[in-house]
């Protein structure tokens, strides 16, 4: 109803030809009938405001139990594919919906770290996506069912190598996180001597079951092609002396 429409009621109602009474029931009517329009048009627009502020009032909560509800993160470092955990590396594990079973801690110098209910596991000389598997395959056995693990990488370990004998610079030397072979290492070192023999080279190595002697002959690589042996962190490396 508009304006113009309450107005026809009440000159309806005190009309000349009707009487006062018959006038003051018709404004009474009218009354009655103007209230009954102003409630139709005013109470949508409040319920819709009311509607609209508990919308807004929930959103903050939502976000903020979203915000609770989301894992926390571990940072890490830019990983080179590939790359193989090293003794001295420090890890992060998580393990989904069992926040009692983080750990977090470097790799001893055997190559192991400790997690929880497992105790001391070998993770050196896999990728971090090999560790998690291998966490994975453990806790399965015993204690959890199709549990979710992350292996991150937090922070590189010491990635030094030793390099005696025949060799140019002999001395303590840093690889590069992806790591390097053996004949960028005997570059880094100054190349070999002229009475070096490349085909006696002795590679002491500290394992999980101890130290390990591994004996090379580098003359079977040519350049570009020394990947048939990869230099761990840690290795020494004594490069022999020619007998001629």
């Amino acid at each position: 109803m508009t304006i113009f429409s309450v107005g026809r009621i009440i000159r309806s109602a005190f009309g000349r030809r009707s009487g006062f009474k018959q006038g003051l029931n018709r404004l009474r009517a009218g009354t009655k009938e103007l209230l009954a329009v102003a409630l139709a048009l005013l109470l949508p627009g409040f319920m819709l405001a009311q509607t609209m502020q508990g919308t807004a009032a929930s959103q903050p909560a939502a976000a903020s139990s979203s915000r609770a509800a989301a894992p926390a993160s571990t940072g890490g470092v830019s990983v080179p594919a590939g790359y193989i955990l090293s003794p001295n590396d420090q890890v992060a594990v998580e393990v989904f919906g069992e926040d009692d079973l983080r750990a977090n801690g470097r790799l001893s110098p055997e190559g192991n770290v400790n997690v929880p209910l497992l105790g001391s596991i070998h993770l050196a000389g896999l990728t971090p996506t090999q560790a998690a598997s291998r966490l994975t395959e453990l806790y399965s056995r015993d204690y959890l069912v199709n549990p979710k693990i992350n292996v991150t990488l937090v922070s590189y370990g010491s990635r030094r190598f030793t390099m005696l004998g025949q060799i140019g610079h002999p001395g303590i030397f840093e690889m590069a996180p992806e790591g390097i072979d053996l004949l960028e290492a005997v570059a880094m070192a100054g190349g070999y001597t002229r009475i070096a023999a490349p085909e006696r080279i002795i590679v002491r190595r500290h394992t999980a079951s101890g130290e390990q002697i591994i004996k090379v002959n580098a003359k079977r690589f040519t350049k570009g092609k020394g990947g048939g042996f990869r230099v761990e962190p840690g290795d020494t490396i004594t490069v022999g002396e020619s007998i001629f």
